[in-house]
């Protein structure tokens, strides 16, 4: 594999510059050491560090390691971080990773490499021994398996955070992403409905320094409402054409049930009929509405 300067140089020389981005709340114990790590190991990259209302010493850190910061007002939360560190970047590639220890720089010449290969997308999927707790390792395997029926491609690890993109690309979705922690689930989903390549390489993710921000029950419903969210706008038939087709099977069945018992046919039936053919229909306009939409996104590109 190459080098690490031969990688970055390779983005660099061809005027493609980088810009790493690393959303931020209190992360100062760990900021520590990944600026000097960060500035070593790929010392042309464009640093943003988007402070989202810390209150210990990660603005200061920034500027002892002279790392551009830009500042939240407040906590706005992670996606809408990544969103102001997005469009505050000036570099073409964008290298997005969290600030709190668990993505390493040594895996950014791996990354880049591949986004080099002519992907659009390059995810770092999180290996078996990477830090999970048991719930979040089953969450992520249906989220996982979900993502991957609504696309009708394998995704990987829908969930991770630590990424190389094309900035263009990028930012068409900017108005789509949420401002919570779902932003990758969005942004993977959307690409691949915009017919652009991802691609996934394997890293380790090491234990966070500090605790999590994320909470298990309300970010994981959260990141369920996402996948359909982003389903919809995907391919709305994915969801509306299974519920239509278990309003039309029920509706024949209780008309089966009511003509042997009762020799009739009950409005239940016809409701249940009525229905499917009505959900159907909203799929289907819903999906042309969809093409138009991502029509315009590639207009505007």
């Amino acid at each position: 594999m190459p080098s690490i300067g031969e990688i970055t140089l390779s983005k660099m020389t061809h005027g493609v510059p980088l810009s790493i981005i690393l959303p931020a709340k209190n992360e100062a114990a760990s900021l520590v050491t990944l600026l000097p790590e960060l500035k070593q190991q790929v010392p042309e990259a464009e640093i943003l560090v988007v402070d989202d209302g810390s209150t210990d010493d990660t603005v200061a850190l920034c500027k002892l390691h002279q790392v551009r910061v830009v500042s939240q007002p407040y906590c706005m939360g992670n996606g809408a971080a990544v969103k102001a560190g997005a469009r505050a970047a000036s570099g073409e590639v964008l290298l997005l990773m969290d600030a709190d220890g668990q993505h390493r720089p040594e895996d950014i010449p791996l990354l880049l490499e591949t986004l080099d290969q002519g992907f659009d997308m390059v995810v770092g999927a999180r290996g078996k021994g990477s830090q999970a707790n048991v719930h979040r390792s089953i969450g992520n395997k249906i989220y996982n398996w979900l993502a991957s029926w609504m696309v009708g491609h394998r995704i990987v690890d829908l969930t991770s955070g630590f990424r190389a993109v094309e900035a263009a690309k990028f930012k068409q979705f900017l108005y789509l992403l949420p401002n919570g922690f779902s932003y990758p689930t969005t942004i993977t989903m959307s690409f691949f409905r915009a017919g652009y390549s991802v691609a996934y390489v394997p890293i380790h993710a090491p234990k966070r320094i500090g605790g999590s921000h994320l909470r298990l029950v309300k970010d994981g419903l959260r990141f369920l409402l996402i996948i359909f969210k982003i389903g919809s706008l995907y391919s709305p038939l994915k969801l509306f054409a299974p519920a239509a087709f278990l309003h039309f099977m029920l509706g024949i069945g209780y008309y089966v049930y009511t003509f042997v018992t009762d020799h009739r046919l009950s409005s239940m039936t016809v409701f249940l009929l009525s229905a499917s053919v009505t959900i159907f229909m909203i799929g289907l306009v819903s999906e042309q509405i969809t093409a138009l939409m991502y029509r315009e996104t590639e207009d505007r590109s």
